[in-house]
């Protein structure tokens, strides 16, 4: 949605009027003996922590010192505030100061009962200290610190934020850091751990891999929702009404390999290749025959079942249409895909690719095919059809490809791990019925899009205030409800526009770089709409395949085979990983998908070949 953005000549102009300021000049009057810094955590060591923004992160790069600092994206109606309210005494001197980077940065005072005060840098390309000073009113006991940058102007960060003067009344100091850390407990998907009790403390955050993931107000606490066989440092703070500590010494525990696939069935080989099959259409690519899908193919999704109309839940799926049936072959010729086989002989070679260890599942959705859950009615008349189509042809399960307009939140939705949207709440419970009906061998699938899925690192849903996307991570409470009964999830890391990742830069379609940085995201888990305490937990690597489209022809985003070998090479090896920094290294990652195998055929199979050069 376009929002109106203030032009630059209405910025140059503020700049002059700001510049004439006096409050805006940085002052140095000397801080009293006394004085001591009463900001809490002004170096975002400890996250967000103390502060409220609208739209920050802490981030580990760029930092002016220590290990964090704030970087914050202004939106077209959002100036991305980050700010703090500060117990102060009144009629008192202070200094505020602090370092930033980015283009039109702020750091200032409200609520001091004199005059509010601010200082700010039109450019700052490297950092840069900004700095004021206020003297509080005669009965002002609270103000409020902030730092924010200007609307559409791009992302800023700030570090070392201090507010020095006399400490107000009844501050106290925040507690010790935690000794003690230990694992008590490990499985293949949760780290047990407790650590010694801190005099002062009322509650304790803890840490993932530098990430906070949970508070509690005891001395031990259970990190759920981990990767099987796979290495995570923790840290635990303490924290009271004075802000929080220090983080404690890491401790390092490694999840087990567990004993079961989850969501999937045991059969499906370490390393998969998954690939749509156009079944009820042709363009391009041609007509591929089911039985000429070569053996590479270890998932085959037959595309698409569509809605009967978008929100009937009414599911058909129509095999591609050929002309007249040759008495000789029994095939069809002419017509959208000539020489497209019988129904019996489509049937046969399903069960021939099964008897072959394969997997061929029905495909809902896909680019024209809407599908809203919007009543139970819906719901129910989804599982039903869907069940059929199974039945029908022998299928081993199903796969989910909506995309478009089918899943978005309402304005109230906000927590992924307890929707209440109904397309969302009905989806979740058609799929979970479907996997009750068929049992532990039911392949279930999901193929959304980026903006359905790692877009929900900066957005979920309208956000706060409005005005976002309502389909901004609308995927993610489907994939959490699902994740024990999830076989693959393949986010088609295509047809997108630049994501944020996980280490707070954009990153677009066309190399390694792209596919690393999504993929980290699904592996390592991130906090939703940059919340700490609102944490999408990672997938197991053999949940997570990567979508990427065969040819230039399949659609945009293509990377050559040694692109997709580079990506393979970082993500199970950690090597040849360019400029991202991944947080983990995941051998056991399943595999890839691709759109499509009809487009791969029609490249004399270059990306099918690379895989199997890669995995052997």
């Amino acid at each position: 949605m376009d929002r109106a953005r203030r032009p630059r000549s209405v910025l140059a102009a503020l700049t002059a009027a700001l510049l004439a300021v006096p409050a805006l000049t940085a002052l140095s009057s000397p801080a009293g003996a006394a004085d001591a810094d009463v900001a809490v955590n002004g170096g975002f060591e400890s996250g967000l922590t103390g502060w409220t923004c609208t739209a920050g992160t802490a981030v580990d790069s760029p930092v002016h010192s220590g290990r964090s600092a704030l970087q914050a994206t202004p939106a077209g109606s959002d100036n991305a505030q980050c700010s703090q309210t500060v117990t102060v005494q009144p009629d008192a001197q202070y200094t505020l100061s602090g370092y930033v980077r980015g283009s039109y940065v702020y750091l200032g005072a409200s609520g001091t009962g004199t005059t509010d005060v601010s200082a700010w840098t039109q450019s700052a390309p490297d950092w840069q200290k900004l700095g004021t000073t206020f003297r509080t009113g005669p009965a002002t006991t609270k103000v409020t610190i902030y730092t924010h940058g200007w609307y559409g102007t791009g992302a800023y960060q700030a570090d070392d934020i201090t507010l020095v003067g006399p400490g107000g009344s009844g501050t106290g100091q925040p507690p010790a850091a935690p000794a003690g850390l230990k694992a008590t407990s490990v499985t293949s998907s949760s780290v047990g751990l407790s650590w010694s009790a801190v005099t002062g403390a009322t509650s304790y955050a803890l840490y993932r891999d530098g990430s906070r993931v949970q508070s509690v107000t005891g001395t031990s606490a259970t990190v759920s929702g981990l990767a099987a066989s796979t290495a995570y440092s923790f840290q635990v703070t303490a924290v009271n009404a004075a802000g929080e500590s220090a983080k404690s010494a890491a401790v390092t525990a490694t999840t087990s390999a567990g004993t079961g696939t989850g969501g999937g069935p045991s059969d499906l080989p370490a390393h998969a290749l998954v690939g749509y099959l156009h079944a009820s259409f042709a363009n391009g690519a041609g007509y591929t025959r089911l039985a000429d899908v070569p053996d590479s193919w270890d998932v085959i999704d037959l595309a698409f079942g569509e809605p009967t109309s978008v929100a009937s839940g009414d599911i058909r799926f129509n095999r591609c249409p050929g002309g007249g049936t040759s008495r000789s072959s029994g095939a069809e010729s002419g017509g959208e895909c000539p020489g497209v086989e019988s129904d019996a002989d489509f049937k046969a070679a399903i069960k021939a690719k099964q008897a072959a260890g394969k997997k061929v599942l029905i495909s809902i959705g896909g680019q024209n095919g809407q599908v809203q859950l919007t009543t139970t009615a819906a719901r129910d008349a989804f599982v039903t059809s869907v069940s059929k189509i199974i039945d029908t042809w022998g299928l081993d399960g199903l796969d989910v490809d909506f995309e478009g307009h089918s899943l978005s939140l309402n304005a109230n939705d906000t927590d992924f791990k307890n929707p209440t949207t109904p397309v969302v709440v009905n989806l979740i419970s058609a799929l979970k019925t479907l996997k009750a009906k068929y049992g532990t061998k039911f392949v279930l699938t999901m193929a959304p899009e980026t903006f359905f899925v790692q877009n929900g690192y900066q957005f979920y849903g309208t956000g706060k205030w409005g005005g976002q996307d309502p389909r901004c991570g609308a995927y993610l409470p489907v994939i959490h409800a699902l994740r024990d009964d999830l076989t693959l999830l393949h986010v088609q890391d295509y047809n997108s526009g630049p994501i944020m990742g996980l280490d707070n830069q954009y990153h677009s379609m066309g190399g390694a770089d792209f596919h690393i940085a999504m993929t980290d995201m699904l592996l390592t888990g991130f906090p939703v709409a940059g919340d700490p305490n609102n944490v999408f937990p990672p997938l197991r690597p053999d949940q997570v395949a990567i979508g990427m489209p065969a040819s230039t022809n399949a659609g945009n985003g293509y990377v050559s085979p040694s692109e997709v070998t580079k990506t393979l090479d970082c993500l199970t090896k950690k090597a040849n990983c360019g400029s991202y920094a991944t947080h983990g290294t995941w051998p056991a990652l399943r595999g890839l998908m691709t759109w499509s195998i009809n487009w791969d055929r029609f490249a004399n199979g270059e990306f099918s070949k690379t895989f199997d050069g890669y995995f052997g």
